[in-house]
């Protein structure tokens, strides 16, 4: 129904009547996005299309993939930006993991992940002994600059036309993709590599469907986040059926408790599935899960496996699943509010928390310190060598080189102690480099209740250093952009517990940044300067970033959420809940019309 759905408003929008419209249909590639730009044919840079804010450089990672071509074959000697996915096989995948297993390293997840991991890894040999591949699937020609970008014409003017031509410069395009006449063929596409994509030697977990002509494809344009002549077909998840072997719980970083199932092992979407999540104590009493069921289970996303339900009836004897009321790691009592699902171990120095929180300061999103993963962090506390965030960073080369640990897999033939060695002296260059890292970053891998990747970046770009930070009362916080009540308290119960203070002043002794590198807002106002703007549903005439930009460089701060001090709601088509909640607090709506004609007046008004 999605697919007709969109077929449908893509002949009205582009005004094909009941003419059929051409598609092109392609494999969604689980991998790592990637921007390639080449000039004169040659490989100019690499970059992964992140948040853009740092470590998106990967050029000398690119060019040790044998797929991508340092020079193309008859390509236009201009210069252009190539879009594509940067994979790991999955047998690539298994060779890496059962050597990570023996010395004693967190094993990767999935593809995805250790596609990510890789690429942005600082060593290129390392790079290129993981054997990463890749695919190409957009051409995008480079504008004078301030320009727009655009597709060119010619064999450009088609996107099935553009995927023969990267093909024949040498670029690799992923081979089984289809122009289809209409959406009937799209249809049989989908459903066909339903049922062939286990045989792939790379995951995908869907189908992406573009109008072929790039003509059309403008006319169309983009909402807020997609372009409105594509979608992308989801593959069914893949269900089977298997025993509930038991069922164990977690804690992680802040405390909460989460129960999992162990399954007697059964093969499903690619892989050998052993244990699946269960999200809480209420999910697992409305399913009636119990121990010794037999349980249908699924892959969601093709990514992570989820028990469905039991397959009645229960085993004889079997008694409905309790949360247990002590902490299994430091055996203190768990509590859950009143208003939560989830139960909570409130004692600080459980060794889980521990270590779930050390894994969170590690993460890539956080202080993105590449190697320090969950086995060798257990190794570190059991060895005694690490209790908080800041004793990583007085850990010496000779004790990670030294450091003995044990293979993730017993079983493998291999198996046996051994010393970390050259993976302790990267991840010691890791945690050097990571002192560098930008506040925001600081303040998001201190895993503070509430606060998030966005929430982090704007508490250090209003503050500009930790001291001010800790030091800002309620009323303060408040007056950061999109800061509330519950994530100012969140902050204020942080900064007033005196291990976290001490915390803090031992990371900023070991030298980690403590202060924001973000550009400081300019000198002199804008003509926007202090108003508040929020926008919502879909503008015609640009995307939701470039609406953003273009308020921000007038001096305005752009919001997510309507309240009492915003200035504008701007609403484009199809304008949700917080259109009702602007009339509600009386806001003004501007329509698309109003606000362009308010920016042009305040940019021919401030000379840009």
């Amino acid at each position: 129904p999605e697919l007709r759905a969109f077929d449908e408003r893509v002949r009205k929008s582009a005004g094909f009547g009941d003419e059929v419209v051409p598609y092109v249909a392609e494999l969604k590639i689980d991998g790592l996005s990637i921007a390639l730009t080449y000039e004169g044919g040659e490989l100019l840079r690499g970059a992964t299309r992140g948040n853009g804010t740092r470590g998106e450089d990967v050029t000398a990672n690119v060019r040790t993939i044998r797929a991508i071509p340092l020079a193309l074959r008859n390509a236009p000697r201009g210069t252009m930006e190539v879009r594509g996915e940067v994979y790991l096989p999955r047998a690539v995948l298994e060779r890496i993991n059962r050597d990570r297993a023996e010395t004693g390293e967190t094993l990767f997840a999935n593809p995805r992940n250790a596609a990510a991991g890789t690429m942005r890894h600082l060593d290129p040999a390392l790079v290129a002994a993981r054997r990463l591949s890749a695919f190409c699937y957009q051409v995008v020609e480079a504008a004078p600059p301030g320009g727009a970008r655009a597709s060119g014409g010619g064999e450009l003017g088609q996107h099935s036309g553009a995927l023969t031509a990267m093909r024949g410069w040498g670029l690799p395009v992923e081979p089984h993709w289809k122009r289809c006449t209409g959406v009937g063929e799209v249809l049989d596409f989908c459903h066909e590599w339903a049922e062939k994509r286990h045989g792939l030697d790379f995951d995908t977990d869907g189908v992406v469907v573009k109008v072929d002509d790039v003509a059309v494809q403008r006319r169309l344009g983009a909402t807020a986040k997609f372009p409105r002549w594509a979608t992308a077909f989801k593959f069914p998840a893949q269900q089977a059926t298997t025993l509930l072997r038991s069922i164990g719980v977690n804690v992680g970083r802040t405390g909460a408790v989460t129960p999992y199932a162990v399954l007697e092992p059964v093969f499903l979407a690619g892989s050998t599935i052993s244990m699946a999540t269960l999200h809480n104590a209420e999910d697992i009493a409305r399913k009636d899960l119990r121990e010794g069921d037999r349980v249908l289970i699924e892959k969601g996303g093709d990514v992570i496996p989820k028990v469905v339900k039991p397959l009645l009836p229960h085993p004889e004897g079997s008694q409905p699943w309790q949360m247990p009321r002590q902490c299994p790691v430091c055996g203190s009592e768990l509590h859950r509010d009143e208003e939560e699902v989830v139960w909570r171990c409130d004692n600080l120095s459980c060794a889980a928390r521990i270590c779930r929180s050390l894994e969170h300061f590690a993460s890539r999103s956080a202080m993105d310190i590449e190697g320090l993963g969950e086995a060798l962090i257990d190794q570190l506390i059991d060895h005694g060598l690490v209790r908080d965030f800041a004793d990583l960073y007085q850990l010496e080369v000779s004790q990670l080189e030294n450091l003995v640990v044990a293979p993730k897999d017993p079983r493998s033939e291999k198996a046996r102690p051994r010393k970390l060695g050259k993976v302790g002296r990267n991840v010691i260059e890791q945690l050097a480099r990571s002192k560098e890292n930008d506040l925001g970053r600081v303040i998001y891998g201190l895993g503070i209740r509430h606060i998030g990747e966005k929430a982090a970046a704007t508490l250090a770009r209003h503050f500009r250093s930790m001291d001010r930070l800790m030091d800002a009362s309620i009323e303060a916080l408040q007056q950061a952009p999109d800061v509330g009540p519950v994530v100012a308290a969140s902050v204020r119960s942080f900064a007033d517990e005196p291990r976290n203070r001490e915390l803090i002043r031992k990371l900023a002794e070991a030298g980690v940044n403590m202060t924001s590198r973000a550009p400081e807002p300019a000198e002199s106002p804008g003509p926007l300067s202090g108003t508040v703007f929020v926008l919502t549903g879909t503008l015609k005439s640009m995307t939701r970033e470039e609406a953003e930009q273009a308020l921000e460089r007038l001096g305005a701060k752009v919001a997510t959420s309507v309240s009492r001090k915003t200035t504008y709601l701007v609403a484009g088509e199809d304008a949700g809940s917080k259109l009702e909640r602007a009339h509600a607090l009386g806001v003004p709506v501007l329509d698309e019309d109003a606000f362009l004609a308010r920016i042009m007046a305040k940019t021919t008004i401030s000379g840009r």
